[in-house]
């Protein structure tokens, strides 16, 4: 169908797009994760964790449902602390 050179440089250009968009969901997963463990959101957590949206529901969680707690926002003390 191809010749070897043109299936080369496909294989070259999808192998660079699937790089590119795995680190590009990773980056977005990993802040959404630890936004979601640091206000104690196991659902968000869990959700977050197992669905793979290349980022967009990571992006979706990040910037419209966290910003609507602030009061979560708020980091627990180290343990053994006394107040």
């Amino acid at each position: 169908m191809f010749a070897p050179d043109q299936q080369a440089a496909l294989t070259s250009s999808f192998f660079m797009l699937v790089t590119l968009l795995a680190l590009w969901s990773m980056i977005w997963k990993g802040i959404a994760l630890w936004k979601a463990a640091r206000r104690d959101q196991m659902g968000w957590y869990v959700a977050l964790f197992i669905i793979n949206t290349a980022g967009l529901l990571e992006i979706i969680y990040i910037f419209a449902v966290a910003p609507r707690h602030p009061e979560l926002a708020q980091a627990p003390g180290p343990i053994g602390t006394v107040a």
